[in-house]
């Protein structure tokens, strides 16, 4: 297993992958976040080939940017799809978070849509180039409300006794990308 980037500080909630080219964007994004505060161990999926590779073994969160300047076939990075092709990377994502450029189109933020279809994980938020201060707000927030649902609804499954109904499991999104966007 990998180390974080950025351990997690306190009691452990969870984990957040994330990828940022050499512009920074995502990773400045990931920053401001301040995610190990909460609770977060916070990798990054190395930018160059001759890196190690990236290996993760516990439930995350993936962040990343959209690229293609349009084109959804070019929207997911290398990087990102050979982090993904490893199995066992794979089997730990629970959702994904996508950033990308409106001037993109229908393309904007088109590497959650893909993420998500192709794992199988909500696509729970997503924002424009560098994000905002709420929308960092926006995503602390959702993360830790994620990540306590994940909990209940793991408690939930393994107690015969319990039934689900009774559970806060109705997942909360992080942010707008719950809904399709037009």
């Amino acid at each position: 297993m990998s180390e974080p980037l950025y351990p997690a500080v306190g009691a452990h909630q969870g984990a957040v992958v994330f990828f940022s080219s050499a512009s920074q964007n995502t990773a400045r994004f990931v920053a401001n976040c301040h995610l190990e505060d909460e609770g977060f161990n916070v990798y990054r999926i190395p930018l160059r080939p001759k890196e190690p590779a990236l290996h993760v073994r516990e439930p995350y969160v993936l962040i990343v940017p959209t690229y293609g300047g349009g084109n959804p076939k070019k929207a997911l990075t290398p990087q990102v799809r050979r982090f993904l092709n490893e199995p066992e990377n794979r089997s730990y994502i629970r959702a994904v978070i996508a950033s990308g450029n409106t001037n993109f189109g229908d393309a904007f933020c088109a590497a959650g849509d893909i993420i998500s279809a192709k794992c199988h994980v909500p696509f729970v938020y997503y924002f424009e180039l560098m994000g905002t201060p709420d929308d960092q707000r926006k995503v602390r927030k959702g993360l830790v409300d994620f990540f306590a649902n994940q909990r209940a609804k793991k408690t939930a499954d393994s107690d015969p006794a319990t039934t689900t109904d009774a559970l806060p499991l109705q997942y909360v999104s992080v942010g707008a990308a719950a809904a399709p966007r037009d």
